[in-house]
């Protein structure tokens, strides 16, 4: 089926708050028809994100089936990522006008007793990104060892920090220099983009690590050679550090990129963010009780900053660590991938 995707972001539609909506914008542009928002509407993505061209905001539900979609995807997730009850409703409109329905919350749609009858009336289909296949409750065997791809892990000073763009501005980039490499999706927007992964903050933590390991082993076996993992979370982060940790000893990557946003100065319980050295000796620390591995560069999310800005930030962040750094979705990821390509040639790899 042609996707035509209407994506729910009420009230927070913006570059930080919208993370699942912004992410099909970006990367699935010309599936991703309109986005609900009434407090935006009239607008345009372009206005709202800098990006997304001419794809209207409206102001609601009967608004965006004027422009005859097939999808609806819920495009933000509140905190903790349960269903909303207001949004109960929305959702039974949407499967009454036979949207397919795609869902990254952590309530998981497709068990819903209500939902799951509409939709067999009305024949259309839900997917949760966030429901756990069983093959996937697995834990860690140590593939690592014995492994011949180049894994590149994405970490963060922060969440929501760009972690998942980066690397996918990576992977294009080496896919157009003829490298084979693969994205490995670990959260629901990266889901939706790429087709498969798994969202490791639904795994039970017995099985992170062993859910990522099999990810990264199903592309080592398709013959990748670069194998890009998305990042989740954020070592330093009381809330989220333990998808961080099951994702680094899941993947044992073979080299990180560590994403900053340099004008965040505190995170969500108001504490200072870490310097990047520290960061950096903290995560490459960590698995160096297994391995030798290296944050190999950085990548900025200069979201509020001019180009000139940005780019004046990226230049004292590489006096500061003597490490490649650009935002790689607003200018080109070039040098991320040429320090990529150049220390695994190093390496001998």
């Amino acid at each position: 089926m042609n996707r035509r995707i209407l994506a729910l972001a009420e009230g927070r539609f913006s570059p930080l708050k919208s993370k699942t909506a912004n992410g099909a914008i970006a990367y699935l542009t010309s599936e991703v028809i309109g986005v609900v928002d009434s407090t935006k509407a009239g607008m345009t993505s372009q206005q709202v994100l800098g990006y997304g061209g001419d794809i209207p905001v409206l102001r609601n539900l009967e608004e965006g089936l004027r422009l005859q979609p097939t999808h609806m995807l819920i495009g933000i997730a509140p905190p903790g990522g349960r269903l909303p009850e207001i949004w109960r409703d929305l959702i039974r409109e949407s499967i009454k006008a036979r949207l397919h329905i795609l869902s990254g919350l952590h309530t998981i749609l497709s068990d819903d007793a209500e939902f799951t009858t509409l939709a067999r009336e009305y024949n259309v289909s839900i997917t949760d990104y966030r429901k756990i296949a069983p093959e996937s409750e697995v834990v860690a065997k140590g593939t690592w060892r014995n492994r011949r791809a180049n894994v590149i892990l994405t970490v963060g000073t922060d969440c929501n920090i760009g972690k998942m763009t980066t690397i996918l501005e990576i992977q294009k980039d080496l896919v157009q220099r003829g490298v084979k490499s693969d994205f490995v999706a670990t959260g629901q927007t990266g889901m939706m983009i790429r087709g498969r992964g798994v969202a490791v903050d639904s795994l039970i933590g017995d099985y992170i690590a062993g859910a990522i390991e099999l990810e990264i082993d199903r592309s080592v076996a398709e013959g990748y050679e670069y194998i890009l993992v998305e990042g989740q979370g954020a070592l330093t982060h009381m809330g989220y550090s333990s998808v961080t940790l099951g994702l680094l000893h899941g993947t044992m990557p073979d080299a990180m990129i560590l994403c900053h946003q340099p004008t965040r100065l505190k995170d969500d319980y108001g504490l200072v963010l870490p310097g990047l050295k520290s960061i950096i000796d903290l995560h490459e620390g960590i698995v160096r009780f297994f391995r030798e591995t290296k944050v190999i560069a950085i990548g900025l999310n200069s979201v509020g900053l001019s180009d000139e800005e940005s780019q004046a930030a990226a230049e004292r962040i590489t006096q500061e660590t003597g490490l490649p750094t650009v935002d790689a979705f607003r200018f080109s990821p070039q040098k991320l991938t040429d320090a990529l390509i150049g220390y695994f040639s190093t390496k001998g790899h």
